[in-house]
Parts: structure tokens; C-alpha cells; sequence
């Protein structure tokens, strides 16, 4: 049986290995010339001949989880003293591993997937080859959709943002803090992403203020030419006032308001839709129920995610290759609207449907159970815990610590 995969990121990859473990030959596309996915540094940003620049990494960045739960299950980072480690170490990394696994031959470099259509019975995908500008069409039993979901940025509505005439940025584009030179900052976010950064580009700017609505996040954690303020109620001409009544003017709006899960190659007919980021319809949030040929692999965030990747593809093997079969579809997404409204019950919100945190244990336990496959080792989702609240409570110094994994369920601070 045929099998593609689109990406050779950290998902496309671990595809490819298990795939060939199931005795399937892959066939990978990748759009850029090189492995490594998001983590690759690319100075440019916008579009290059009409197509997105995918990558949103920036100068200088180091992971803010540490390389202990960054691996694989049975491939390791290791290597690096640290824990915290550059993305050029993590580019080096995937390519240690797709050495290893012998996986480069089945990738299609600088390949632009424009079209995945089901035809009847199989996957018809169309794919632009950025080297020759030659089109061509390949069919496919079975596809793997492992593009990312770091790579459309997404903008919240402000009343009267139109006014605003000062610069806009998203941090999908944010490379170097020399932008920001001497400027009056707004950084409006409440993610990861957002407290970082305002640390890194207030060494640049005059003045960094992040607005959010974070319970529980100090003061201290912020350089002293950080301040916070709670959401922009509006902006005018030239700064925003708060929803606290206060108002502050600013040079530059900084967005790092995340991403939206995009797959503008796929057509209808694959029978997959985005609903305020909620991806649907996917049993365990990863085969598709309408076309159970698919699945998308990586879509959980705030999870150990080279380790769950590596989950999902065993698990969807196990129904594409394996001796597992399927509940109906009826049954599948039953269970899957059901697990949304539990979600809504509890107060989170339609585009938190595949926010995990501190539930990954959980999601992982469900695949490995369902599938009758090995499970991944506690000790990840703990180290992942602890690694996101010291994020938060020492943003500065966090990435001095270093871990070690004891065992599957024990890790120990060695610093």
C-alpha cells in the first residue's frame, strides 16, 4: 500500500520511521530544502514567489522545555550539558535521527503540496516541484498530513485597530530584537511566547508593555523595563487604552497571539474542517472519521510533543497496517463531541480542544490503551510540568536549570 507523508519535521519524520517498520515504503514532501521543520532559522519572513515562509523561529532562540522530554521515546537528544538548548541544536538533532532511521531517500525536497483530493478510493495529491516549477500528480492508499502548527499566524480583533498608524508585527516574523530599537512596545499575549519575548526585545526597546489576562504571573519575572497592563479595550491613532481605563501610546504593536491550524491544500471532499481552532472531525485527535485513510499527527499543544507524535504514528499504524480495527463512525464521533462538551463544561473554550498540559498523560494512557501499543513514560509529563511552572515562576533564570531522567517515573534537578 502507498503511503505519503507531507513534512519532514519533527512529525513527517517519526511517520516515516514507523512506516517503515510497518514494511511501508513513505513517500515524504517537504516544502523547504532541508529537515528540520519550524526549527529551522530562515531570516526571511512574509512570502518568498508566492509561498508563506513557514519557519517562526528567531535569532538566538533556546527551547523553553528542556531537551530531557524533547527526544523521542527511544531516541534521545542527549549529547548537550544543558537542558535548554538552541534550535540549530534541535535542527541537529532531526537530522541525526533521519540519518540514523536511513529516511532521507523517501523526501521530496522543495516540494509545494498545492492539492490533496479523495478520489475514490485513493489520495490524489498535487505537488509543485519549486526547483523546476514542474506540476505533477501522485495517488496514495494512505496519507499522513504532519505540516505543523507554527505557521499561520493568528491576529485577535481589536476595536479600532485600523486606527492605529504605528508599525505591526506577529512573532511568526520576529527574527531580531534591532527592530525594536529605542521603540515604545505593545506586546499583547498571554502564551509562552509572549513572556519571553518581552524579556528578550526590551533589551532593544525603551519600553516593552505586555498586556494579558494571566492569573498569577508577578512583576518580578520581567526585566525593569517591562510592565504589564490587563487587555486593550481599543486602540486610536496612536496607542490603546486597557480595559482598567488607562491608556499608554505606543510605536509598535507586537502580537504573539499564536497560530491557527491551517490546511489550505486539503479539499473539502477530505472531510476535515477548523472551527474557532478545533479541528474536526478526528477520532483521538488525530484519524480522520469522514476519510479514516487520514490522519493528522502533532495537533495537541502544550505536550512533550516529539514523544506524543511518535505515539499518534504508532497508534494510527496500528489501524492502517495493524490488526486493530476502528469503532463506526458514529461511535467515533460521538466520542469526540462529547469529549469537546466535557471541555466546554468545564470553561475552556472551543479553540482549547486540543490544549493538553497537564491532561497529556491522560491523552497518551487513551492512544496507547485504545491501541494496545507502549505507552509513553510518566516521567515526560512530569519534567514537562515542572519545566512550565518554573517557566513562569523564574522566566529569567529558568534555563540555567538542568535535568536527569532516573527512571520512567523519576527526574532530579542536578543544578
Amino acid at each position: 500500500m502507498s503511503l505519503c507523508i507531507i513534512g519532514a519535521g519533527t512529525a513527517g519524520l517519526c511517520c516515516a520511521r514507523r512506516a517503515l517498520e510497518n514494511n511501508q515504503i513513505p513517500t515524504v514532501f517537504e516544502l523547504s530544502n532541508q529537515i528540520g521543520g519550524t526549527w529551522i532559522y530562515n531570516e526571511n519572513t512574509g512570502t518568498i514567489n508566492g509561498i508563506d515562509v513557514h519557519s517562526s523561529m528567531y535569532e538566538n532562540l533556546r527551547t523553553n522545555l528542556p531537551k530531557e522530554v524533547m527526544g523521542f521515546p527511544d531516541f534521545e537528544i542527549g549529547a548537550n550539558i544543558d537542558s535548554y538548548i538552541s534550535s540549530q541544536d534541535i535542527c541537529l538533532f532531526l537530522n541525526r535521527y533521519a540519518d540514523h532511521f536511513e529516511l532521507r531517500k523517501y523526501i521530496i525536497f522543495q516540494s509545494y503540496v498545492l492539492r490533496v483530493l479523495k478520489k475514490k478510493d485513493k489520495w490524489q495529491v498535487l505537488v509543485k516541484n519549486l526547483l523546476t516549477n514542474v506540476m505533477k500528480y501522485y495517488y496514495f492508499d494512505k496519507i499522513i498530513i504532519a505540516n505543523g502548527h507554527y505557521h499561520t499566524p493568528n491576529y485577535i480583533q481589536i476595536p479600532n485597530a485600523n486606527l492605529f498608524k504605528g508599525e505591526y508585527m506577529h512573532s511568526h516574523d520576529y527574527r531580531k530584537s534591532d527592530v525594536f530599537q529605542g521603540k515604545r512596545v505593545l506586546v499583547i499575549g498571554g502564551g509562552p511566547s509572549a513572556l519571553d519575548l518581552s524579556n528578550i526585545i526590551s533589551k532593544a526597546a525603551k519600553e516593552v508593555t505586555l498586556s494579558h489576562h494571566l492569573e498569577g504571573i508577578s512583576n518580578s519575572i520581567f526585566l525593569e523595563n517591562v510592565t504589564t497592563k490587563p487587555d486593550v479595550r481599543e486602540l486610536n491613532e496612536n496607542g490603546a487604552y486597557f480595559v482598567d481605563g488607562s491608556y499608554k501610546e505606543f510605536d509598535t504593536i507586537f502580537y504573539c497571539t499564536g497560530y491557527k491550524y491551517s490546511f489550505p491544500f486539503l479539499s473539502i471532499n477530505a472531510g476535515i474542517y477548523v472551527e474557532d481552532n478545533w479541528v474536526q472531525m478526528l477520532y483521538k485527535q488525530c484519524i480522520n472519521i469522514r476519510n479514516p485513510s487520514m490522519a493528522l499527527i502533532g495537533l495537541p499543544f502544550y505536550v512533550c510533543a516529539a514523544q506524543m507524535m511518535d505515539l499518534q504514528a504508532r497508534f494510527v499504524y496500528s489501524y492502517f497496517y495493524g490488526k486493530n480495527q476502528l469503532p463506526s463512525a458514529k461511535e467515533m464521533t460521538e466520542e469526540t463531541v462529547n469529549k469537546v462538551k466535557s471541555l466546554l463544561a468545564q470553561g475552556f473554550k472551543k479553540r482549547q480542544a486540543h490544549m493538553l498540559g497537564n491532561n497529556q498523560m491522560q491523552y497518551f494512557t487513551e492512544l496507547a490503551n485504545a491501541a494496545q501499543i507502549e505507552n509513553i513514560k510518566p516521567v515526560m509529563a512530569k519534567l514537562h510540568c515542572e519545566s512550565s511552572n518554573l517557566f513562569n515562576e523564574n522566566l529569567l533564570h529558568f534555563r540555567e536549570d538542568i535535568f536527569k531522567i532516573i527512571d520512567s517515573e523519576t527526574f532530579v534537578k542536578v543544578n
